[in-house]
């Protein structure tokens, strides 16, 4: 999901938790950043009966620390960077910015596939 810049992140996460469990009705588990504390956890379990975990990081610990779950999100990131036109935001609609972030995933994935 693609939204414009002025949309928050957690404004949009109560959105898309609500296309994700229209489509996945067996999902029961979410993993989320420390930035979706809050209500959106209560939200989560009230409205969809599902579990959010929030992935935190130590305050005690110095320097890089691999997170849980976070090196899966950020080698997803890494992949779609090598995208050129996902590197800046030329797109002036949110629908063509979303459909360049699908052919880009299409495109890993077939290339995932061919191996």
């Amino acid at each position: 999901m693609v939204t414009a810049a002025d949309v928050g992140d957690r404004a949009a996460a109560q959105v898309l938790l609500e296309q994700v469990v229209g489509a996945h009705h067996r999902l029961a588990l979410i993993w989320a950043d420390g930035g979706y504390t809050g209500s959106l956890v209560e939200y989560c379990l009230a409205a969809f009966a599902l579990v959010l975990a929030i992935v935190k990081r130590s305050d005690d610990v110095r320097g890089f620390v691999v997170l849980p779950k976070r090196w899966i999100v950020e080698r997803l990131f890494a992949h779609l960077m090598r995208s050129r036109r996902l590197v800046r935001d030329f797109e002036r609609r949110t629908t063509s910015a979303e459909a360049m972030v699908y052919w880009s995933m299409t495109l890993l994935m077939t290339r995932r596939l061919a191996r």
